[in-house]
């Protein structure tokens, strides 16, 4: 369980054994691999770990490698010059490109994963499987672990961890770390809105309980929310800014380390992030954790409310403050599911060839690549276990001459076939391009901050600063700046006189409901329909009585039984409601599927908004909802054909593909000296690479990639299939609403979102949300 000394744990081993054997007394030798997600979480890991050597006596280096190393810390790990070393997945895969990193880490004795489950669904995970199973050819003696507190399925995850498939060892302990979830409910005299807020309405209260603790860790979703959390509570903060910070991926290394540093010795009072800081860092003097909104997912509220007490045997202590009505519903769920002990099962991404490539690279840089070995040790991994020969082959033919519609590009040519049939990179300056752009985080085209004088305030994405002119002004890093001028990929500020400003957005601003939370839900509200005590007598289910009353009066409660379609006609069209609980991107897929299966049987013009729960399709021409219509429109059969017909599935891959060539290496990074890239000039590399495949080489590897990712991934192709074959076992409760209903709402808001108005879209929303209430209200 989080906070009760799996780190100290895993290091009994390696440590026993190096004071048993003696092991201490060869210097200069790698001896344990410290693999970690975060750069937060590699210092804090340092500095136990350093702090355990030392009390055992062991003359051993510890050394941290990441992004934010100095010079001196790169060095010293390149020569081997450490016992143990904690490092990236990014960094790890930089330093195997090396001629010499075969000696450096032979002597390997133990490589610990550190929160396989941040890694393990995504490529960064990918790029990890295929490291450590390389890594193992030099490292023979290394055992492999892996950590984390919540997993929810661990035989698969030690399957993807460990190479080969080798038996694992499962150690798991019970019970786990107890939990205290508690809802920040509203005062009597004010209200939840029922959609599209950001939770500030509670922002008294929350001061409040910050106020009650000695340290308080809040949480948001997004880097935009926190920044508004943060400047909100500044404006009413009493006790010295001096004690209240912020913390986010996109913040410079000083100001994360000063919030961190504040956290540990307990100077600072409140620190507001994101999930730069939700895995396991060790913050013993944080009392408690907010966290604003809904969490999305069972794992991520159990790791934000385990930073808080985090020492053995003592209990979690979370505070959910709702944005809008039905988070309240979510956090009723999410105690729930931790109840009854059910956690996220994790994703294994499979035939990742953009991945695939960047590390045959790496291979071939390093001391070159033998394909027949190097097909056998990619295929121990479980994301490559169904690899043929074939695909292989096409991976290294992509390389060597850019495949059939590169070939007469130089540039594309990167490895070199030498005498005794290894492949090697023999060029200076694709080797530079390679190192300079391992990893496979995405690349939002930042730019940095800087202030006109002073130091820097991190980084910035390219497409909000581009809209903003000079003399404007902008939120970030907790201040109010005012933009002075752009150069090259710099932006330079200062501070404004006034407060307002508009708040940066990043990429990936809104995080999925997981699967088994919107499981919970459904079940929930099916438990409320047939009146269980149990549940209906919670906090929570009492605050949310009222609206979900109204709900079932005015049309049904949507649950596991019961697929719930609702219609309504307001004045901006006739709209449809579905509620299959299927996640944000199944519902993109659905309301594209549905309105095309739709227009064949009846011509008409749709548009869709779509949330978590449901999407709503509006249509340009009322037309009757019928039992034979919904049967069509639920339809099994020819679902792939009928989805990549329903969505410009072109052009979605060809956004997706960027990406995968800035991954496959096809796009080159920014060289030192030279002016950096922008994310235009990005964009149209990729979409130029895209055409040229696209029309000379259709079958490309990369390209079929773009086209399956999209499908099963963006649109999510699986999880469509899957709703649907449900939703054919339920009872399909089709309604005509006079108005919105309370769930309808929502979608109905997140309409609005794209309309133009010179009114705030919440300012509209909560209007609009007060018209319904006042109109549900008179009825008799």
């Amino acid at each position: 369980p989080t906070g009760s000394g799996k780190t100290l744990a895993v290091l009994g081993g390696p440590l026993i054994e190096a004071l048993d054997e003696a092991v201490h007394e060869k210097k200069n030798s790698i001896k344990l691999l410290w693999i970690t997600p975060l750069r937060a979480l590699a210092s804090d890991t340092t500095k136990a770990i350093r702090h355990l050597v030392d009390d055992l006596g062991l003359d051993w280096a510890i050394v941290q490698r990441t992004g934010d190393s100095t010079s001196r810390e790169r060095r010293l790990v390149r020569k081997g010059k450490a016992e143990i070393v904690v490092i990236t997945p990014e960094s790890l895969a930089l330093l195997l490109t090396y001629p010499e990193s075969r000696d450096t880490f032979a002597g390997v004795r133990c490589i610990v994963v550190d929160e396989w489950h941040e890694l393990m669904s995504n490529k960064r995970g990918v790029l990890l499987q295929l490291t450590l199973s390389r890594l193992c050819e030099f490292a023979v003696r290394a055992k492999i672990w892996g950590i984390s507190a919540t997993i929810g399925d661990p035989v698969l995850a030690a399957r993807a961890l460990i190479p080969n498939g080798d038996k694992p060892v499962l150690v798991e302990v019970r019970p786990r770390k107890g939990i205290k979830i508690e809802t920040l409910i509203p005062k009597s005299d004010k209200r939840l809105p029922w959609s599209g807020h950001l939770g500030l309405s509670q922002l008294d209260s929350v001061y409040d309980r910050i106020m009650d603790a000695q340290t308080t860790l809040l949480f948001t979703n997004t880097r935009a929310q926190a920044e508004l959390w943060f400047k909100a509570l500044q404006s009413i903060w009493q006790d010295g800014l001096h004690n209240i910070a912020l913390h986010h991926g996109s913040l410079d290394p000083e100001l994360r380390r000063s919030a961190e540093l504040g956290l540990k010795d307990g100077t600072i009072r409140c620190v507001v992030a994101t999930s730069s800081l939700d895995l396991g860092v060790d913050f013993p003097t944080v009392e408690q954790v907010i966290q604003i909104g809904s969490p999305k997912g069972i794992s991520r509220l159990i790791q934000r409310a385990g930073r808080s007490r985090h020492r053995p045997g003592e209990v979690g202590n979370v505070i959910c403050v709702p944005t809008q009505a039905l988070d309240v519903l979510e956090y009723a769920a999410a105690r729930e599911a931790i109840k009854q002990k059910r956690i996220e099962s994790p994703l294994i991404l499979h035939e990742c060839w953009d991945v695939l490539a960047q590390h045959c690279v790496s291979i071939a840089l390093s001391e070159g690549l033998e394909p027949v070995s190097t097909f056998n040790t990619v295929k121990k991994t479980l994301s490559y276990s169904n690899i043929t020969q074939e695909q292989f082959n096409s991976v290294i033919d992509f390389l060597v001459r850019g495949g059939s519609s590169l070939e007469k590009y130089p540039d594309y040519h990167r490895l070199d076939r030498a005498e005794d049939g290894r492949l090697y990179v023999t060029s200076r300056r694709i080797a530079m391009r390679h190192r300079m752009s391992i990893g496979t985080i995405a690349s939002d085209g930042s730019m940095l901050v800087k202030m006109l004088r002073g130091g820097h305030l991190g980084s910035i994405e390219e497409n909000f600063i581009s809209r903003i002119k000079a003399g404007e002004r902008f939120t970030f890093a907790g201040r109010t700046l005012e933009l002075v001028r752009t150069d090259r990929m710099v932006v330079y500020v200062r501070n404004a006189k006034k407060i307002d400003g508009a708040v940066p957005t990043w990429q990936g601003g809104r995080m999925p409901l997981s699967n088994t939370l919107a499981s919970e839900i459904q079940s929930i509200l099916g438990e409320v329909k047939v009146g269980n005590r149990a549940i209906t007598s919670s906090k929570e289910m009492r605050f949310l009585s009222g609206i979900l009353k109204l709900q079932g009066s005015v049309s049904d409660l949507p649950s596991s039984d019961i697929l719930l379609i609702e219609h309504c006609t307001t004045r901006r069209g006739f709209h449809v409601f579905f509620y299959p609980f299927a996640g944000r991107s199944a519902h993109e897929g659905m309301a594209a599927l549905f309105a095309l299966r739709w227009g064949r049987e009846h011509p008409n013009t749709f548009s869709y908004a779509l949330n978590d729960y449901g999407f709503m399709l509006t249509l340009d021409l009322p037309q009757p909802v019928t039992q034979s219509l919904l049967g069509t429109l639920l339809e099994g059969n020819n679902l792939m054909q009928d989805l990549i017909e329903s969505v410009n599935l072109s052009e979605l891959s060809r956004r997706h593909f960027r990406e995968i060539a800035r991954v496959a290496g096809l796009i080159a990074p920014s060289l030192p000296g030279r002016l950096a890239r922008s994310m235009r000039q990005i964009q149209a590399t990729s979409g130029l690479i895209y055409d040229v495949f696209k029309r000379y080489d259709p079958d490309h590897i990369l390209l079929k990639q773009a086209k399956a990712e999209v499908i099963e991934y963006e649109l999510e192709l699986p999880r469509i299939a899957e709703s649907l074959r449900d939703i054919k076992s339920r009872e399909l409760k089709i309604v005509s609403l006079q108005r919105l209903s309370p769930f309808s709402f929502s979608l109905w808001a997140d309409g609005l979102r794209g309309q133009l108005s010179n009114e705030l879209w919440q300012v509209r929303i909560a209007r609009a949300a007060e018209r319904i209430e006042r109109a549900y209200a008179r009825r008799p």
